[in-house]
């Protein structure tokens, strides 16, 4: 079954930068399940994987438009310690959850002081191009329910 809207897609990635860094793979774990056409993940890899098939393997190199957008100068942002969650010392570089009043919330950490922090709160891979080594494992029709949710349910998928 072509890849296309309405579909679930089973697939395993290997995730590198522009100059071949290996940031992330799913192949030593459980396989990335998505339903297509539901926004589940970035818009570059999506439009990569449609009209794609069960056993097909490639490479899509992503912008960072289609990917995790332009770095926004405006995203970092002093706040008080005690409004994130982290364990251990905190460091520049370490990623943490910072308590919004939309929810928790993962940013990065710029600069540390004693009481407050310089945060980042860009995506970590946001400005970046991104390179997907892509084996599609899996296609099939989504289930009503799935529809109806917008996710994917079941192994691999969102469980309720």
């Amino acid at each position: 079954m072509q890849i296309g809207p309405e579909t679930v897609v089973s697939f395993h990635y290997t995730l590198r930068d522009e100059s071949g860094k290996e940031l992330e793979t799913s192949r030593e774990g459980d396989p990335a399940t998505y339903l297509h056409g539901a926004n589940n993940i970035i818009p570059g890899l999506e439009s990569a994987m449609t009209g794609r098939d069960s056993g097909d393997q490639f490479s899509a190199t992503v912008s960072p438009e289609e990917g995790y957008g332009l770095r926004n100068p405006d995203g970092i942002q002093r706040v008080p310690i005690k409004h994130l969650a982290f364990k251990g010392k905190l460091r520049a570089g370490a990623v943490v959850q910072l308590s919004t009043s939309e929810g928790m919330r993962t940013v990065t950490v710029a600069k540390a002081g004693r009481h407050t922090a310089d945060i980042d709160t860009n995506h970590p891979l946001a400005g970046q191009t991104l390179v997907f080594d892509i084996e599609v494992l899996e296609t099939r029709s989504a289930s009503a329910e799935e529809l109806a949710h917008g996710h994917v349910h079941g192994p691999g998928g969102h469980q309720h």
